[in-house]
């Protein structure tokens, strides 16, 4: 008599799937065409930024934001190459003609740390009003934060001499430090006269 096999204990184990090749996983990992189509508007619009097109960049870049609303996060890259675009087209300030606009454009390129440009503007000012106080000060600040240190101890002196709140102001300017050590102008930053130009005429009385 045959021998009856014992049925199995141990869970039978099921072979796995196959996914077929356009299954699930390949269209989990495989993007969406619209994203392929805004990337590569967006690669036009970079690629149009780095040439300096930034006119023709600033159009293929606003077509990403508004023919693919649904791509956030690629927004976010074209907002920011859009805001270089901007500031590149925007209009550019009228060249200063005055002595007074001379020393606010100095102002600013001191501010941004271009000491050359702000340079050229201060001396350009202080040649059409030579008696400018605020134009010469500033001249020795830009020419002491250069290092050139010599060369800005006549502009301060002129400026304290002309008016006697530049003096108070050189006091505690931590540009002008490299300047208090020369005689000159402690000599200057101590005196508590009031000078040439600070004098002001007595107002004539009526009669």
């Amino acid at each position: 008599m045959a021998k009856q096999r014992r049925a199995s204990s141990r869970p039978v184990r099921s072979k796995p799937v196959p996914m077929p090749a356009t299954g699930l996983r390949e269209a989990i990992k495989a993007p969406r065409p619209e994203y392929l189509e805004a990337v590569a508007l967006y690669e036009q619009g970079v690629a149009a930024l780095q040439a300096h097109e930034y006119s023709r960049a600033s159009s293929v870049l606003r077509a990403v934001l508004a023919r693919y609303p649904a791509e956030r996060e690629l927004h976010e890259r074209v907002r920011l190459y859009l805001n270089v675009c901007d500031r590149h087209m925007a209009p550019r300030a009228a060249s200063p003609s005055t002595p007074e606009e001379r020393v606010f454009a100095a102002t600013l390129a001191i501010n941004a740390g271009n000491f050359d440009e702000a340079l050229e503007h201060l001396r350009t000012a202080s040649k059409e009003a030579p008696d400018h106080d605020h134009a010469l000060y500033m001249l020795a600040s830009v020419l002491a934060l250069r290092d050139e240190v010599d060369a800005a101890v006549p502009f301060l002196l002129r400026a304290i001499e002309l008016n006697s709140d530049n003096r108070a102001m050189a006091r505690h300017d931590p540009d002008l430090e490299p300047l208090r050590r020369y005689e000159k102008v402690r000599a200057a930053l101590e005196a508590s006269h009031p000078t040439k130009g600070d004098r002001r005429k007595a107002p004539r009385r009526r009669q």
